[in-house]
């Protein structure tokens, strides 16, 4: 009796071991991190815009832009980090041979600004507002960001570019830039509704230099 109890009680105490073992394996294996799931992409991004007016942010240079129907062509491209942001500015010349300068951000919507060299202001960056051409900006951001830019945008490859940027009621913006060592450059700018812009890819991979 004393040895059919023992061998009950090892038997027990086997079984009990055993599913202490499988329980923990379990739990090891539920509590073990499966694979991430991919970062979810921007829900709000207007990709049937992009499909049908192509999209802004693979400009490059050769490619032809049509701004309220008027149509430039590319000429370079100049593209700028600070930090953990990133921007691109694109040089771009109509058959008249006027040159503008298109800014292609994310913030986080997308921003289009279409800009106007004004080589006759003779103001400076600084002050908190500034007066332009009769109308009054207000500063808005400052900084310095590394560029590389092709060829094209008469800038070396690569370098670094200060800016001062400022804005009006309205969404008028004012720039100042300087790449390198150059002094500042005056910019006026528009913001374009995504519908104002109509882009023609012409092929060819980007090459910075």
């Amino acid at each position: 009796m004393n040895g059919s109890m023992a061998y009950l009680v090892a038997t027990l105490g086997c079984l009990v071991g055993v599913a202490g073992v499988v329980i923990a394996v379990v739990a090891m294996r539920k509590a073990r991190p499966g694979p991430r799931p991919p970062a979810p992409g921007d829900p709000f991004r207007d990709r049937d815009a992009d499909a049908l007016r192509g999209d802004p942010r693979k400009l490059k240079p050769g490619d032809v832009v049509e701004v309220r129907q008027v149509p430039y062509t590319v000429r370079g491209s100049v593209h700028l980090v600070e930090g953990g942001w990133s921007w691109a500015e694109h040089l771009l010349d109509d058959a008249g041979g006027v040159k503008r300068w298109l800014s292609v951000e994310e913030d986080p919507d997308l921003e289009l600004v279409l800009w106007t060299r004004e080589p006759s202001a003779t103001v400076t960056p600084g002050a908190p507002t500034l007066e332009v051409a009769g109308r009054r900006y207000h500063w808005d951001e400052s900084g310095q960001a590394r560029y590389t830019a092709t060829e094209g945008t008469g800038l070396d490859p690569r370098g670094t570019m200060r800016y001062h940027d400022y804005q009006a009621p309205g969404g008028a913006r004012l720039s100042f830039e300087a790449y390198g060592e150059a002094g500042w450059e005056v910019n006026l700018g528009e913001r374009l509704h995504r519908a104002e812009v109509m882009i023609y890819p012409q092929g060819g991979p980007e090459k910075v230099g």
